[in-house]
């Protein structure tokens, strides 16, 4: 039975209600660590507007959940760094400003996500961050792919992280080796392009796109089927049935040019040979408005993957349309209806990733929270909040990941 740890530190920030979930999980192998924020611990957000405080911060508080589990930033494999940008921030040098915070012989995998507002007014940065360290404390080995052709992130990045049977992949982005865009503008061949660079990313190992386990993609959208249709059909060819899970979120503003950028976590055997794997479809559940090769729930080893969640019928119609508490209710109940087809409950989850669409305000992100933690007993998973413009469908609020690992 894999034991598993849950870790506040004493002081640490805290959120304005009383949640079930924790700062950091452990689960085996796997660390989760919650989006990590600049904020007291009543949950007053501090150094407002200030980006670079923040993200020295951030990266800090990261450190210090880690340290609970005998841990540190050297044991980091992925950082998702989500930071507001209105065009104005350079994301090369935003890379080097958070690979300034990471020790020597750190080498995480990184993807970023421009956004135009975070949960609160003034808040710039929130992170999570996924680490692995061996059950008996000791460090693990890791491998770092770096293919060619691809532009190059700061030498404290790696374009993806191996451990153990894990694969943890960078966002791609549609960017030749200099860093120019290539096909602005277009997102079916810019979803090519980005296919194409996680393919060979995942190559470096020996694996191919079959081995993910887990698909996303951040692409520049306004609220509707229009925007991802096309492109959905492309990136869908990549893919054999059944294949991974997959969560879609529209990001209102990208750099200049781009229109998509897409990670994986992928999973491969040690001696090389593809893991076994069972995929999860509970009979009437939600389904698109066109045929995609994902499933809903994935389980590759202790390994448990419930892609994107939304409250939707079969038929791909929104449910309760413009109404947040209705369709977060729906939406847990259809994890929850996932997670059984492995046997597994909510109590399983180690992380629990929440899309809303809102602004920067406690309104809305607090009556997410309120259903959300109501569902899991104490200790809970670890969690990060999002605040989007837009979702894919209109009527769309709220849109729901997790992770859950087999005890």
């Amino acid at each position: 039975m894999l034991k598993r740890e849950h870790h506040w530190p004493e002081g640490h920030w805290d959120w304005l209600i009383h949640l079930a979930f924790k700062h950091g999980i452990r689960c085996g192998d796997m660390i989760y660590v919650g989006g990590q924020v600049d904020k007291d611990i009543k949950g007053l957000c501090l150094n407002l507007y200030d980006q670079k405080t923040q993200t020295k911060v951030v990266m800090n508080h990261i450190n210090t959940v880690l340290k609970g589990f005998n841990a540190g930033l050297k044991d980091v494999v992925k950082l998702v760094a989500l930071y507001v940008n209105d065009g104005s921030v350079n994301e090369q040098e935003y890379l080097a400003e958070i690979a300034s915070h990471l020790p020597a012989g750190a080498k995480p995998a990184i993807t970023l996500i421009p956004l135009p507002w975070l949960a609160y007014p003034g808040m710039m940065v929130e992170i999570e961050a996924v680490a692995m360290l061996g059950q008996d404390g000791k460090h693990l080995p890791r491998s770092y792919a770096e293919p060619k052709n691809h532009q190059a992130l700061p030498k404290a990045f790696a374009q993806a992280v191996r451990c153990n049977k894990m694969i943890h992949v960078s966002a791609q982005t549609p960017h030749d080796a200099q860093g120019n865009v290539l096909h602005p503008g277009d997102i079916v061949r810019q979803s090519e392009v980005v296919m194409e660079k996680l393919a060979a990313v995942l190559k470096e190992y020996g694996a191919t796109l079959d081995d993910a386990v887990k698909f996303n993609i951040y692409y520049e959208g306004q609220g509707t089927e229009a925007d991802w249709r096309k492109a959905a059909e492309v990136r869908a060819r990549y893919f054999k049935e059944p294949g991974p899970v997959a969560t879609g979120l529209p990001v209102p503003l990208m750099p200049k040019g781009e229109t998509i950028r897409m990670e994986i976590v992928a999973m491969l055997g040690e001696d090389g040979k593809r893991l076994p794997r069972e995929h999860v479809w509970p009979d009437g559940h939600w389904d698109w408005t066109i045929h995609l090769p994902y499933k809903h729930g994935l389980k590759c080893g202790d390994m448990v993957f419930v892609g994107g969640q939304v409250a939707m019928s079969p038929k791909g119609e929104v449910l309760h349309p413009g109404e947040l508490i209705p369709q977060t209710n729906i939406t847990m109940d259809n994890i929850a209806k996932v997670l059984g087809g492995f046997g597994l409950t909510l109590d399983d989850v180690v992380k629990n990733n929440a899309f809303y669409k809102g602004s920067a305000g406690p309104d809305t992100i607090v009556a997410n929270q309120r259903v959300r933690s109501a569902r899991f007993k104490e200790p809970g998973p670890a969690s990060t909040g999002v605040p989007l413009k837009f979702l894919a469908y209109e009527g769309m609020e709220t849109e729901i990941e997790v992770i859950a690992m087999v005890r």
